[in-house]
Protein backbone atom coordinates (compact mmCIF):
# COMPACT_ATOMS: atom_id res chain seq x y z
CA UNK A 1 0.00 0.00 0.00
CA UNK A 2 1.39 3.37 -1.01
CA UNK A 3 1.21 6.23 1.44
CA UNK A 4 -0.21 9.39 -0.08
CA UNK A 5 0.09 13.01 0.97
CA UNK A 6 -3.56 13.00 1.98
CA UNK A 7 -3.02 10.07 4.35
CA UNK A 8 0.01 11.77 5.89
CA UNK A 9 -1.99 14.99 6.40
CA UNK A 10 -4.82 13.04 8.05
CA UNK A 11 -2.30 11.34 10.36
CA UNK A 12 -0.66 14.68 11.22
CA UNK A 13 -4.09 16.21 11.87
CA UNK A 14 -4.89 13.39 14.32
CA UNK A 15 -1.52 13.89 16.05
CA UNK A 16 -2.14 17.65 16.27
CA UNK A 17 -5.57 17.02 17.83
CA UNK A 18 -4.05 14.62 20.39
CA UNK A 19 -1.34 17.13 21.29
CA UNK A 20 -3.89 19.95 21.49
CA UNK A 21 -6.11 17.96 23.87
CA UNK A 22 -3.11 16.90 25.96
CA UNK A 23 -1.85 20.47 26.24
CA UNK A 24 -5.32 21.69 27.22
CA UNK A 25 -5.41 19.05 29.97
CA UNK A 26 -1.92 20.09 31.13
CA UNK A 27 -2.87 23.78 31.22
CA UNK A 28 -6.12 22.97 33.02
CA UNK A 29 -4.31 20.85 35.59
CA UNK A 30 -1.84 23.67 36.31
CA UNK A 31 -4.69 26.16 36.71
CA UNK A 32 -6.70 23.79 38.93
CA UNK A 33 -3.67 22.93 41.08
CA UNK A 34 -2.77 26.60 41.49
CA UNK A 35 -6.30 27.39 42.68
CA UNK A 36 -6.43 24.30 44.89
CA UNK A 37 -3.03 25.01 46.47
CA UNK A 38 -3.67 28.68 47.18
CA UNK A 39 -7.28 28.49 48.36
CA UNK A 40 -7.99 24.98 49.63
CA UNK A 41 -4.97 22.85 50.58
CA UNK A 42 -1.36 24.13 50.53
CA UNK A 43 -0.07 20.56 50.81
CA UNK A 44 -1.10 20.17 47.17
CA UNK A 45 2.13 21.98 46.21
CA UNK A 46 3.84 18.60 46.50
CA UNK A 47 1.83 17.43 43.46
CA UNK A 48 3.74 19.94 41.36
CA UNK A 49 7.00 19.09 43.19
CA UNK A 50 7.13 22.67 44.44
CA UNK A 51 6.48 22.12 48.15
CA UNK A 52 9.89 23.58 49.10
CA UNK A 53 9.17 26.71 47.10
CA UNK A 54 5.71 27.10 48.65
CA UNK A 55 7.21 26.76 52.14
CA UNK A 56 9.90 29.31 51.25
CA UNK A 57 7.50 31.93 49.84
CA UNK A 58 4.02 31.57 48.38
CA UNK A 59 4.56 34.66 46.20
CA UNK A 60 7.53 33.05 44.43
CA UNK A 61 5.41 29.92 44.12
CA UNK A 62 2.70 31.99 42.44
CA UNK A 63 5.19 33.46 39.94
CA UNK A 64 6.46 30.01 38.96
CA UNK A 65 2.88 28.78 38.58
CA UNK A 66 2.02 31.83 36.49
CA UNK A 67 4.94 31.06 34.17
CA UNK A 68 4.02 27.37 33.97
CA UNK A 69 0.39 28.21 33.19
CA UNK A 70 1.37 30.83 30.61
CA UNK A 71 3.71 28.45 28.78
CA UNK A 72 1.18 25.61 28.75
CA UNK A 73 -1.68 27.87 27.61
CA UNK A 74 0.48 29.33 24.80
CA UNK A 75 1.39 25.79 23.69
CA UNK A 76 -2.30 24.82 23.65
CA UNK A 77 -3.18 27.94 21.63
CA UNK A 78 -0.35 27.16 19.21
CA UNK A 79 -1.77 23.71 18.54
CA UNK A 80 -5.27 25.18 18.28
CA UNK A 81 -4.01 27.39 15.45
CA UNK A 82 -2.39 24.35 13.80
CA UNK A 83 -5.59 22.29 14.13
CA UNK A 84 -7.68 25.19 12.85
CA UNK A 85 -5.37 25.62 9.86
CA UNK A 86 -5.53 21.91 9.03
CA UNK A 87 -9.34 21.89 9.32
CA UNK A 88 -9.80 25.13 7.39
CA UNK A 89 -11.08 24.66 3.85
CA UNK A 90 -9.27 27.82 2.69
CA UNK A 91 -5.95 25.96 2.58
CA UNK A 92 -5.77 23.79 -0.55
CA UNK A 93 -3.18 22.09 -2.73
CA UNK A 94 -4.36 24.04 -5.78
CA UNK A 95 -3.51 27.38 -4.14
CA UNK A 96 -1.15 26.48 -1.27
CA UNK A 97 0.01 30.05 -0.65
CA UNK A 98 -2.82 32.17 0.69
CA UNK A 99 -3.12 35.10 3.05
CA UNK A 100 -4.79 32.80 5.62
CA UNK A 101 -1.84 30.37 5.56
CA UNK A 102 0.63 33.26 5.86
CA UNK A 103 -1.29 34.74 8.80
CA UNK A 104 -1.51 31.36 10.53
CA UNK A 105 2.24 30.78 10.16
CA UNK A 106 2.85 34.30 11.48
CA UNK A 107 0.58 33.67 14.50
CA UNK A 108 2.37 30.38 15.18
CA UNK A 109 5.67 32.28 15.01
CA UNK A 110 4.49 34.84 17.56
CA UNK A 111 3.22 32.06 19.83
CA UNK A 112 6.56 30.23 19.55
CA UNK A 113 8.33 33.49 20.39
CA UNK A 114 6.14 33.97 23.46
CA UNK A 115 6.65 30.38 24.58
CA UNK A 116 10.41 30.77 24.18
CA UNK A 117 10.55 34.02 26.12
CA UNK A 118 8.40 32.72 28.98
CA UNK A 119 10.42 29.46 29.11
CA UNK A 120 13.67 31.41 29.35
CA UNK A 121 12.14 33.71 31.97
CA UNK A 122 11.00 30.66 33.96
CA UNK A 123 14.41 28.99 33.72
CA UNK A 124 16.22 32.13 34.83
CA UNK A 125 13.75 32.64 37.68
CA UNK A 126 14.12 29.02 38.76
CA UNK A 127 17.93 29.35 38.67
CA UNK A 128 17.66 32.50 40.79
CA UNK A 129 15.48 30.65 43.31
CA UNK A 130 18.07 27.87 43.53
CA UNK A 131 20.70 30.52 44.29
CA UNK A 132 18.42 31.73 47.10
CA UNK A 133 18.59 28.23 48.61
CA UNK A 134 15.26 26.85 47.40
CA UNK A 135 15.18 23.25 46.28
CA UNK A 136 13.61 23.31 42.81
CA UNK A 137 12.72 20.49 40.41
CA UNK A 138 14.33 20.32 36.98
CA UNK A 139 13.06 22.88 34.49
CA UNK A 140 11.65 20.08 32.31
CA UNK A 141 9.45 18.93 35.21
CA UNK A 142 8.03 22.46 35.28
CA UNK A 143 7.24 22.19 31.53
CA UNK A 144 9.43 25.19 30.76
CA UNK A 145 12.40 23.53 29.08
CA UNK A 146 13.72 24.30 25.62
CA UNK A 147 13.22 28.06 25.49
CA UNK A 148 16.09 28.45 23.03
CA UNK A 149 14.52 25.87 20.71
CA UNK A 150 11.21 27.76 20.76
CA UNK A 151 13.02 31.01 19.90
CA UNK A 152 14.83 29.26 17.03
CA UNK A 153 11.49 27.91 15.78
CA UNK A 154 10.00 31.42 15.94
CA UNK A 155 12.81 32.80 13.77
CA UNK A 156 12.31 30.00 11.24
CA UNK A 157 8.56 30.65 11.16
CA UNK A 158 9.09 34.39 10.63
CA UNK A 159 11.40 33.60 7.70
CA UNK A 160 8.76 31.20 6.34
CA UNK A 161 6.15 33.95 6.67
CA UNK A 162 8.20 36.20 4.42
CA UNK A 163 8.80 33.36 1.95
CA UNK A 164 5.07 32.60 1.84
CA UNK A 165 4.38 36.29 1.30
CA UNK A 166 6.76 36.29 -1.68
CA UNK A 167 5.15 33.10 -3.01
CA UNK A 168 1.72 34.77 -2.78
CA UNK A 169 3.07 37.63 -4.89
CA UNK A 170 4.44 35.18 -7.49
CA UNK A 171 1.13 33.29 -7.50
CA UNK A 172 -0.76 36.54 -8.17
CA UNK A 173 1.64 37.45 -10.99
CA UNK A 174 1.19 33.99 -12.58
CA UNK A 175 -2.58 34.35 -12.47
CA UNK A 176 -2.30 37.58 -14.42
CA UNK A 177 -0.01 36.00 -17.02
CA UNK A 178 -1.70 34.37 -20.00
Amino acid sequence: MKTTSKQILIFLNVVAWILFIGLCVEAGSFIFNAFFTFFINPINASYLKLEHLFQFDSGYFGVILFLMITVSVLKAILFYVIVKLSMDKKASFGQPFTIEVKESVKHIGYLALGIGLFCIWGKNYSDWLVQQGVQMPAIDVLSMGGGDVWLFMAVILFVMTHLINRAIEFQAENELTI
